[in-house]
């Protein structure tokens, strides 16, 4: 049994452009479409598992009206007949069809459990089922698609229905955040936004009537070529103007600029009334404006505009603040709208960093008996000698990150980190070095400045020891380095600095990862997963092993690359863990403790794959390398090569 969330989608600027850009196969003279779209709150909830036929049964009470359980042969053309018989179920067996014919896959069973996402209000709730649909056959039956593969299913299996939906609709398959959306010709691509400053939407169903086969019927009369002064308008508005306006409204979210965006939304609104309703009588949206008029809406707002399809469908603000947003939803709603509040957040640009030395380094005594592994001397590239500790303190710094949580053993090893960081030179060792020497020790003791330390006491295992700087994360998400790996871009961008930027755009827990051989997976924790980039560079995590067999991995945990020969990845040391995985590592301590097993160690992987399962988790394979420097072998080469 697997739970499963799916949201409805938001077209906040772009609209029409998905279909404009798909006749760029037929005249490159139209520009490629555009869009932002993001996945919003409300959506459909429900468990899946396999089963011998096709079956969706509810008890969300939300849609009781309307429902009726239903259940269907895996049969090509039972499902087939379904799709195209216009029921509430078409959608959802023109999805299990196209995977029948495609994957030749079983049944599957869908409960939903609660559906929060309105119907007919230019949210694309058909849109969300069919993903959910696909969704369930993919993990059910570990197919291997990336979310691009979710999308695209979701959107042929639609079209087996009466319905004529866009290529923007099935956007919610990439979740509860913004995106940009291109589309040229057949090929789209999708790529996560930056927002640097909360974004108050509101967005309320009319009430009204719209006539979407109609709307839709009319502007694709201009296409592909433009016969008149009309379509000529109408191809600049979908085209180079809409270019230019989603353009601003990317950066505009990315720099903050909030009353920006809003009185962009207004301009967008004006061009689409201007240049696009012309075109269709079924554009006529009298109740739509007069709430974009609304004397009482306006000082509440930065702008608004029409979603979708436009007409009088569905509308959208934004809000100046979340009292604004509440005040606004309360508002429509008392005049006869459905209303409801969607806030994007701004991602956590991670500062803060965790480091773990606690360990007692036994695969490297005796020289453990009187310097901590983290302290080993490493020669560097540029003639220095450095210790480990410093070259990754280094690397974090370089990288933005302004604090650094450092987890020590015991108060004793605290004196080496102090003499080392906190206690200058004597004079006559300040005299004996070179100038840049001398300079070099003032940001020695500067990277000093911005450690913290906390303490493992009880040896219960990595997670256990990460788990000890908890209140250092302030609940928002941070980085985690292994104390004895070093890294090495083959970039201009730091390891650390990568991993930081994919979480920017991804907002996810994240891990670093790099392919190893065949021969040595036994000796890691081997990640599998769907690539969600052309480049395969992130992987969608499906499964985390800890030191699998050989027969195990070569079955189960390949990765294909660009010529279908399965690869392995581990993880190269670097993580990002948001705060869910500190929920995780309590509950699994206080479990512990709970069933006396007060000497168990907790694992970190453990508590990254209860979290995979709920939230999904991202690899991001790193442009450098690693270097081990928990055993003597691995240490040699460290010191022959890391300087190289």
């Amino acid at each position: 049994m697997i739970e499963l969330f799916v949201p409805g989608r938001l077209c906040l600027f772009g609209e029409h452009t998905d279909w404009a850009g798909h006749y760029r196969t037929m005249n490159a003279d139209i520009y490629p479409g555009a869009a932002i779209v993001t996945g919003i709150e409300q959506g459909i909830y429900a468990e899946v598992e396999r089963a011998a036929v096709f079956e969706m049964t509810s008890d969300a009470p939300e849609i009781s009206e309307i429902w009726n359980d239903f259940s269907c042969r895996m049969n090509d053309s039972d499902l087939k007949r379904v799709a195209k018989s216009g029921s509430f179920f078409c959608y959802c067996a023109g999805v299990a069809s196209y995977m029948l014919e495609w994957y030749k896959v079983g049944g599957v069973k869908i409960r939903i459990k609660k559906m929060t996402l309105p119907m007919k209000s230019g949210l694309s709730s058909s849109a969300a089922i069919c993903v959910l649909v696909a969704r369930a056959f993919n993990l059910l039956y570990n197919l291997k698609l990336n979310t691009m593969g979710e999308m695209n299913i979701a959107y042929l299996g639609e079209l087996r229905t009466a319905s004529r939906c866009g290529r923007l609709d099935q956007a919610c398959a990439f979740g509860v955040k913004p995106n940009l959306m291109a589309f040229d010709g057949d090929e789209i691509e999708v790529h996560s936004l930056k927002v640097k400053k909360s974004l108050h939407w509101v967005f309320a169903d009319l009430c009204a009537e719209k006539d979407t086969i109609k709307i839709l019927a009319d502007l694709n009369k201009s296409y592909p070529f433009a016969q008149s002064a009309g379509d000529r308008m109408l191809h600049r508005a979908l085209g180079e103007q809409n270019q230019d306006i989603v353009k601003r409204a990317v950066r505009y979210m990315a720099d903050g600029e909030v009353e920006a965006l809003g009185e962009l939304m207004t301009e967008a609104e004006e061009l689409f009334d201007r240049q696009i309703v012309p075109m269709s009588t079924a554009l006529s949206s009298p109740k739509l404006h007069r709430f974009l008029s609304d004397p009482m809406i306006r000082p509440l707002v930065y702008g608004g505009k029409g979603v979708g399809s436009h007409g009088d469908g569905s509308v959208q603000f934004l809000a100046r603040n979340a009292e604004c947003q509440t005040w606004l939803v309360d508002y429509l709603n008392s005049h006869g709208l459905i209303a409801y509040s969607f806030t994007i957040q701004p991602v956590h640009t991670v500062r803060r960093a965790i480091i773990p030395v606690a360990g007692f380094g036994t695969r490297l005594y005796p020289a453990t008996r009187v310097l901590k592994k983290d302290f080993f001397p490493i020669p560097c590239a540029d003639g220095f000698v450095r210790p480990v500790i410093l070259i990754l303190l280094e690397e974090l710094v370089e990288s933005g990150i302004e604090e650094i949580c450092i987890v020590l053993g015991s108060e004793d090893e605290r004196r080496q980190y102090a003499e080392f960081f906190e206690s200058p030179l004597t004079d006559e060792h300040v005299r004996k070095l070179s100038p840049h020497c001398r300079e070099y020790t003032n940001r020695i003791l500067d990277i000093g400045k911005r450690l913290t330390y906390v303490y493992q006491y009880e040896k219960r295992g990595f997670g256990h020891a990460v788990y000890q700087a908890v209140e250092f994360t302030r609940n928002e998400p941070v980085l985690l380095l292994l104390g004895d790996t070093l890294y090495r871009s083959y970039g201009n961008k730091t390891c650390t600095l990568q991993l930081i930027e994919e979480y920017e755009r991804c907002n996810k827990l994240m891990v670093s990862i790099h392919s190893i051989p065949a021969a040595d997976v036994s000796r890691y924790g081997i990640l599998s997963g769907v690539w969600e980039d052309k480049e395969r560079s992130v992987l969608q995590v499906s499964m985390i092993k800890e030191k699998p067999k050989l027969s195990y991995a070569e079955e189960y945990l390949g990765v294909p690359d660009e010529c279908g020969k399965n690869c392995f990845y581990s993880v190269f040391g670097q993580y990002i863990l948001t705060p869910d995985v500190f929920e995780q590592l309590a509950d699994d301590i206080r479990m512990a403790d709970n069933t006396g097993e007060h000497e168990r160690e907790i694992e970190l992987t453990s508590a990254l794959e209860a979290v995979r399962k709920r939230s999904g988790m991202i690899g991001l394979r790193i442009d450098g390398e690693m270097f081990d420097m928990g055993n003597p072998e691995a240490m040699r080469n460290a010191v022959l090569n890391f300087s190289k």
